[in-house]
């Protein structure tokens, strides 16, 4: 592949401006990565981690002090009361749910203010999906989201839809599936204050996927009372093999727990399964691996740029989380861009992707993931709607120099089917 991209001396030079034009931009990244570096490294040796924490527990997995100690370092790092960060978590989808079903109740309302959630959401709200299968809706929680006006939150809008039913407010820090600047802590922080001034007691919700160590500050410095997130996206540094995470408010955690696995047990039970090693491995090289997926992400914007494609945030634009987006125009080049991606992986290079009717998902999906860890999108991956105006959106990678290669290899790819 070095070959192929790079010994091209005018492919080698553009490579090296790009670089050079975007070096400012990384040296910001990594004195964040330094800061979280050091924090994550303080909390590991104040709660005193040894060889024996990485041990395996069965059966009911009472007294599992390996699981107790993840969960009491990601609170510390998190700022948080307390944690829920569990193998058993399926996804972020699953963390969210999680919080939903174990806090609001029967009369309840759950008001989004960042616009519609993200379509995994949809179907466990209750706005699509079969009756049946136990969404928010059947349990009588009503649902109302307010869509954002010009990419920002409609402040006007947000203080009319607040009731005396609205029991939880969420906030979808990342972009999703939409064409937008994803929000940062500080636009986050200003949110939380404003709906808490109209309602003191009303919980609030933060999806987090996509955005840990990105910034020095973590939601819950922002007056969150529960954030979740996915272990195979950021926190998980790689290495974890699956699992999500819920931190926040103790009590609330404790519902969350009891939602897990069952009330009067909450998080008391749930074997680790020898993960232990990896969860806590994981999450101490997060900090650095989210580094290096947004060098990438920097230089992808760079050079998708200068190839005359839009792209969302522009590589200079501040970064609160790891997605790039790319405005690809049409079916073809979307599809293209996702194969070009998986093409460059280290796992089923060989694989060429297609648009599916993925669950959870309104439109056909396409995805890249050529990854260690299925679904992995800490690793380079790509993926993207089949709808208008059919954007790509990329994330990750475990290393900036791998990154560089599949970006390139996009480029090749896309001028040798003149599509670029």
């Amino acid at each position: 592949m070095f070959e192929q991209i790079f010994t091209d001396s005018e492919t080698a030079s553009w490579v090296s401006r790009i670089k050079k034009q975007i070096n400012p931009i990384i040296m910001q990244i990594e004195q964040t990565v330094l800061f979280n570096q050091a924090k994550v490294l303080s909390a590991f040796q104040k709660a005193q981690v040894s060889d024996f924490h990485f041990a395996s527990s069965t059966g009911y997995g009472y007294n599992d002090r390996g699981r107790e100690i993840i969960e009491q370092i990601y609170a510390e790092v998190f700022c948080a009361e307390a944690s829920l960060v569990r193998p058993h978590i399926a996804s972020g989808t699953h963390a969210l749910a999680l919080a939903l079903f174990g806090v609001l109740r029967p009369g309840d309302q759950l008001l989004y203010i960042t616009g519609s959630p993200y379509d995994t959401l949809e179907e466990v709200i209750g706005v699509r999906g079969e009756k049946g299968e136990g969404s928010l809706r059947e349990f009588g929680i009503s649902f109302d989201f307010v869509p954002l006006r010009d990419n920002r939150i409609d402040y006007e809008e947000v203080s009319r839809r607040i009731t005396s039913e609205t029991k939880m407010i969420g906030i979808q820090r990342s972009s999703g599936y939409a064409w937008r600047p994803s929000f940062s802590i500080a636009e986050i922080r200003e949110m939380i204050r404003f709906v808490k001034e109209i309602k003191s007691d009303v919980i609030v919700l933060v999806d987090n996927c996509y955005g840990e160590f990105t910034e020095q500050i973590e939601p819950v410095e922002a007056g969150a009372d529960l954030v979740a997130g996915s272990l195979i996206k950021n926190p998980g540094g790689g290495l974890a093999h699956t699992g999500g995470y819920l931190v926040g408010r103790e009590d609330l955690i404790h519902k969350a727990a009891c939602r897990l696995i069952a009330p009067g047990i909450g998080g008391e039970q749930g074997a680790m399964l020898g993960m232990n090693r990896n969860l806590l491995q994981g999450f101490f090289l997060a900090p650095h691996v989210v580094g290096e997926a947004l060098k990438g992400a920097v230089f992808a914007a760079a050079a998708f740029e200068h190839a005359g494609l839009e792209t969302s945030p522009r590589w200079d634009a501040y970064r609160t989380d790891i997605i790039q987006a790319v405005k690809w125009g049409s079916k073809e080049r979307l599809i293209a861009f996702c194969q070009a991606i998986q093409a460059a992986a280290p796992v089923d290079s060989h694989v060429k992707p297609e648009p599916w009717d993925m669950p959870g998902y309104e439109d056909p999906v396409i995805m890249a993931a050529g990854a260690f860890v299925q679904g992995s999108s800490i690793e380079l991956s790509a993926d993207g709607p089949i709808r208008e105006p059919y954007i790509g959106y990329m994330q990750g990678g475990l290393t900036f120099e791998h990154v560089q290669l599949a970006v390139m290899s996009v480029l090749r790819t896309m001028k040798q089917r003149n599509l670029l």
